[in-house]
């Protein structure tokens, strides 16, 4: 199927032939025809499906086609966990509606909220915000929601896991109820399932490729001490003579402690956490993708929304909780057809984790040994899953 057999317009299929987008993938090819007929959706996608453009390119094909915007008023707001997230979603939509006469704006903590005021005044056609900075917009009366069409809530999941239930629920209380909207999610389970049941009547559940499904990444773990991972990694690092990876931990810390362990090593590597400022991490992130920075190490919640198409591989240092987040962790590299890979530095005290990812996957993950580094102690197999196989 082509783009143009889903009924998006000349203008807008121009845009994606120019970013050499060709084929739609199978999120857009089921979520796309909904949404242009009006329908509420929530979707089950993973990182890396496509998901963005599946309800950027609905909206703009509609929103192309109605009123103009006023004043302080928005018409379609996508709501989105993390500022990397927000600056992504809107370089797609300036990406994607380059063709067409509608304003986008980007907001979240961080920044200068007296220029995003400036901004919101003119009256703004699509809004992609964190939670927070759009309460306090909302709060001091620099935008208003009469004219809203269109609600996304994107990576509900995360905004859940990150505590924002109460400001959505006080941001959707706002809203008028006569819209359209969608809700995109890794997984559909416990507080998401319940978020949708309350936001949506009557919507059409859209579900893409088998949770743990990742065919372009070849995915392998080595059992390691706990004391050993950062010389562990190292090693892989200059033995295996990477170009470049995305190296995941679990607090931000960690991130600091590893860049200074991989430093004693000779190993240049720079880290992005929530404790470091919008200016700072955008520097390290634009480094990274630019090539200069070969080694990246970050928090998981701060890397939801980086956004790199070429990426060789990521490197699980801590493994993460849930379960789910593996698979996010790990759709930052094999995207749009290529090759990646996802190594899994596994100590004992992280067996635990390592059987819910098993278990999500519905395979285990090859073991490889490093001669150099023998364990001390082993990580046992998941019986469970051993049987399964």
């Amino acid at each position: 199927m082509s783009f143009a057999k889903l009924g998006l317009s000349d203008s807008i299929l121009k845009a994606l032939t120019d970013s050499d987008y060709q084929k739609p993938t199978e999120i857009q090819q089921k979520a796309i025809p909904l949404i242009l007929k009006g329908e509420d959706i929530i979707a089950s996608a993973q990182t890396g499906t496509g998901k963005t453009a599946s309800f950027v390119l609905p909206m703009l094909e509609l929103l192309n086609n109605g009123d103009a915007v006023r004043g302080r008023s928005i018409r379609a707001l996508i709501l989105v966990p993390t500022r990397e997230l927000a600056k992504q979603v809107d370089t797609s939509i300036q990406r994607y509606g380059k063709n067409l006469n509608l304003s986008s704006l980007a907001i979240y903590g961080g920044t200068d909220i007296d220029a995003d005021k400036e901004k919101l005044a003119k009256g703004i056609d699509i809004l992609v915000a964190t939670p927070g900075r759009l309460l306090d917009m909302a709060y001091q009366r620099n935008l208003f929601f009469n004219d809203l069409e269109f609600l996304v809530l994107d990576e509900a999941d995360k905004m859940l896991d990150m505590g924002f239930i109460d400001d959505l629920n006080k941001i959707i209380d706002r809203l008028p109820s006569d819209r359209q909207s969608m809700l995109f999610s890794a997984t559909l389970d416990g507080k998401v399932r319940y978020l949708a049941d309350t936001v949506y009547s009557d919507a059409v559940e859209v579900k893409v490729s088998p949770k743990g499904k990742t065919p372009n990444i070849e995915q392998w773990m080595i059992a390691v001490d706990k004391d050993t991972k950062s010389a562990l990694l190292s090693h892989l690092i200059k033995e295996n003579d990477w170009d470049q990876a995305l190296i995941f931990v679990e607090k931000k810390h960690s991130a600091a402690k590893l860049v200074e362990q991989l430093a004693k090593r000779g190993i240049t590597a720079d880290s992005i956490h929530a404790g470091r400022s919008q200016a700072q991490r955008e520097r390290v992130w634009n480094d990274f993708k630019t090539g200069k920075l070969q080694f990246l190490v970050a928090t998981g919640v701060a890397a939801r929304g980086l956004d790199m198409q070429n990426l060789s591989r990521v490197i699980n240092y801590d493994l993460p909780y849930p379960a789910e987040e593996y698979i996010h962790r790990i759709g930052r590299t094999g995207r749009a057809g290529q090759k990646g890979e996802a190594i899994s530095l596994v100590s004992k005290d992280d067996f635990k984790n390592l059987c819910m990812i098993e278990s999500l996957l519905n395979h285990l993950l090859e073991r490889r040994e490093i001669e150099e580094f023998p364990i001390r102690k082993a990580v046992p197999i998941s019986i469970l899953n051993y049987h399964k196989r």
